[in-house]
């Protein structure tokens, strides 16, 4: 095995659907081919939207479609410890601050939205007017109201390279802006790690080389970039491949009828079936090679593990509107 560590990370907020199947089965291609040790983590940390029964039925997901990975899986609602030094050191060096603005404060007070980052990127949040930047280390923490904690974003790094999209800008402050690494609650102790900060504890805790997923999250790099840069580890590569949308080019969701892999499983569709769709929609596998057809389950996956190469995967996204009319 390589030096090499990749990640599926799966979160369990709901069904796995085909967006996320495909994005997983080019990472799990991708650390294959690299001979890598594959780690499974959970990422179950978003408590409001966890469904109960969503990891059993990600990790079934994952083995029916023959994905299979190195260890045990990392459960992030295990690991709270790690997160929380993370956070007393990023206080320390006063790259956080108190924040409790509501939702509501935040998009009254900010500005205007723009239609697209520098590097054509729609943003993902408002961008925050700054109300509590103005906390030193030292200060009191705010009393009889919840507060997260929100990191500084510096104006740097505002490019990275990307193993599909070539060269990515933006910029940090007006893109951007600074963000939130915990939760809301009345005491900085009760604050539990956000998103944004789990998974670059994940990531560097495994020794993580590379990071693969969906390009509807390059601006989560770039706060990435900088929380890496703030504890002091060199980040992972990173590929963001294109998304898989409805007619409408928007993601897949319940909107666009059911494509839940659960669904076609139950239904008698074979993994084959989507495994195929993966590797010929992506970019890996020709329209035209129709050797897939014939193979076992085993033999695409080898199939394609030996033949992975990024400079093959599409930019564009996959628009799905009936799966399943027809054999992928």
């Amino acid at each position: 095995m390589s030096s090499a560590v990749c990640r599926l990370a799966p979160s369990p907020t709901g069904a796995q659907h085909l967006g996320n199947a495909r994005t997983f089965l080019i990472a799990y291609w991708s650390a294959r081919s690299q001979n890598a040790r594959l780690i499974l983590r959970i990422e179950d940390i978003d408590s409001p939207r966890i469904k109960p029964w969503a990891t059993e039925q990600a990790i079934t997901d994952l083995n029916w479609l023959g994905m299979d990975w190195d260890g045990d899986p990392i459960i992030q609602t295990e690991r709270s410890p790690l997160y929380d030094q993370a956070r007393e050191q990023l206080l320390g060096a006063d790259r956080v601050y108190p924040c409790s603005c509501t939702r509501r404060d935040i998009e009254a007070a900010a500005s205007a939205p723009h239609e697209s980052t520098a590097s054509g990127w729609t943003p993902d949040a408002p961008v925050y007017p700054g109300t509590c930047a103005g906390w030193n280390n030292g200060d009191p923490f705010p009393e009889d109201k919840p507060f997260c904690f929100r990191f500084r974003m510096h104006a740097k790094p505002d490019r990275f390279f990307d193993r599909v999209h070539g060269e990515v800008t933006c910029d940090p402050i007006r893109d951007i802006g600074d963000f939130p690494i915990t939760r809301k609650a009345e005491t900085a102790a009760d604050c539990l790690a956000a998103y944004q900060l789990a998974v670059v504890i994940d990531d560097i805790d495994a020794g993580v080389t590379e990071v693969v997923r969906g390009d509807d999250l390059i601006l989560s790099t770039f706060r990435q970039l900088q929380l890496y840069e703030a504890l002091g580890h060199s980040p992972p590569s990173h590929a963001h491949v294109p998304l898989v949308t409805g007619t409408d080019g928007r993601r897949l969701a319940k909107r666009h009828g059911d494509t839940r892999l659960s669904h076609f499983r139950e239904q008698g569709m074979t993994p084959e079936t989507i495994v195929r769709w993966a590797a010929k929609t992506s970019g890996l596998c020709p329209d035209s090679d129709d050797s897939l057809k014939d193979m076992t389950l085993d033999e695409i996956h080898q199939k394609l593990i030996g033949q992975f190469d990024w400079v093959r995967i599409h930019r564009r996204p996959t628009i799905v509107d009936d799966f399943g009319s027809s054999e992928a």
